[in-house]
C-alpha cells in the first residue's frame, strides 16, 4: 500500500513504522515541499496528513487515492466535500492528541499569566534583580482564578482535570446545557472568567464564535489561551484589547493563517506568548498517531470498516 507522509518523521517513528515495511511503502514528504508532494500524489493510496491544506483541486489529483488520515482530530484543512465526491474516505483520530494538547493549554496559561517570557529575558540582561514591585499586583495563581472552557470535549475536560487540581474554579461551554454545575451561556462565561481557553473545531458556526463583541464582553485583565483552531478568535480586535489593555496576556498555539505572517500585529506585543500550532506533538501522542494510522491502513487493506471516518464517500 502506498502511503504519502505529508510530513516529516523523526527516528523514533522511522523505528516504530519499521515493523510495517513489508506492506506499507511510506513516502515522506515535508509541508513546505509541493515539489515533492505532487511528484507522489498520483500514486498514492493514503495521505497521512497534518496541517498543510488539501484542496478539492489536490484531491481530484490523487487519483489513486482512498484515504484521507488526519493525524489529530480538525480536518477544517481538508476539502472533505470534494473527497465524498472523488469516492475518498476522509478519516480523524479523535482524542488521540487529547493529552498533549491540554498540557501544552496549561503550559500557555502559565507562561502568559506568570509573564515567562519577559521575565526570561529579563534575568538572561541582568534585570532581574530587583523584582518589578508590579509583578506582585499583576501574576496570577492559577489556584485562584476562574477559568472558562469555551468547548467541552476530550482536551477541554482534560484541561479541567488539571486546573481544578490546581484550585481553580471551573466553568465550560458547550453546544447546549449539558446540566452539569459548571455549565454557563457564553456571555457568562465570558464576563465571569480570569482565563478563557477555546477547544473548539473549526466550522461556519465557530469562526470568529470569539468576535469583537464577545472579547468586549471578558473580564478585564483576562487572560485568552487558543490551542483549538486560529480563526475562532477575531485576530484583530484581540491585537486591539491586548494593545489597550482590556485583556493583559494571551497564550496562542494557533492564527488564522498558518504559518503565521512575521508581520501579524500579535508576534509584535511582549504580552503574547506563541508557540506554531504544536501543542499536540510530542513523542508520546506521535506513537498514538502512528499506531492508527497504521490500523486504518490494516483496515483498509483487508476491506473491514475504517475507524473514525467522518465523510460517506460515494464513489
Amino acid at each position: 500500500m502506498r502511503v504519502l507522509a505529508h510530513f516529516v518523521a523523526g527516528d523514533k517513528a522511522l523505528d516504530l513504522l519499521a515493523a510495517e515495511a513489508d506492506w506499507i511503502d511510506i513516502r515522506w514528504c515535508a509541508e513546505d515541499d509541493d515539489t515533492t508532494f505532487y511528484r507522489e500524489l498520483p500514486e498514492a493510496e493514503v495521505i497521512w496528513h497534518v496541517l498543510r491544506p488539501l484542496s478539492g483541486d489536490d484531491l481530484r489529483r490523487g487519483t489513486r487515492l482512498r484515504l484521507v488520515q488526519k493525524l489529530g482530530a480538525g480536518v477544517n484543512t481538508i476539502d472533505v466535500a470534494t473527497a465524498t465526491e472523488c469516492g475518498i474516505a476522509v478519516a480523524n483520530m479523535p482524542g488521540a492528541n487529547a493529552p498533549a494538547v491540554a498540557e501544552g493549554t496549561v503550559l500557555l496559561m502559565l507562561a502568559a499569566m506568570r509573564r515567562l517570557l519577559a521575565l526570561d529575558g529579563a534575568t538572561r540582561q541582568g534585570r532581574g534583580w530587583p523584582a518589578n514591585p508590579e509583578l506582585g499586583e499583576k501574576v496570577r495563581n492559577i489556584g485562584s482564578c476562574t477559568v472558562g472552557l469555551v468547548g467541552y470535549g476530550n482536551i477541554a475536560r482534560r484541561v479541567d482535570d488539571i486546573v481544578a487540581a490546581m484550585g481553580a474554579t471551573v466553568l465550560h461551554n458547550s453546544t447546549h446545557d449539558d446540566g452539569t454545575p459548571g455549565w454557563r451561556a457564553l456571555p457568562e462565561l465570558l464576563a465571569a472568567s480570569d482565563i478563557v481557553s477555546l477547544h473548539l473545531p473549526l466550522t461556519t458556526d465557530t469562526h470568529h464564535l470569539l468576535s469583537r463583541d464577545g472579547i468586549a464582553r471578558m473580564k478585564p485583565g483576562a487572560v485568552l489561551v487558543n490551542t483549538s483552531r486560529g480563526a475562532i478568535a477575531d485576530e484583530g480586535a484581540l491585537v486591539d484589547a491586548l494593545r489597550g489593555g482590556q485583556l493583559a496576556a494571551a497564550g496562542l498555539d494557533v492564527f488564522e493563517l498558518e504559518p503565521v505572517a512575521p508581520d501579524n500585529p500579535l508576534l509584535g506585543l511582549d504580552n503574547v506568548v506563541v508557540t506554531p500550532h504544536i501543542s499536540g506533538l510530542t513523542a508520546d501522542s506521535m506513537r498514538s498517531y502512528l499506531t492508527e494510522a497504521v490500523a486504518n491502513c490494516r483496515r483498509l487493506r483487508d476491506g473491514q470498516p475504517l475507524a473514525n471516518v467522518v465523510n460517506q464517500p460515494t464513489g
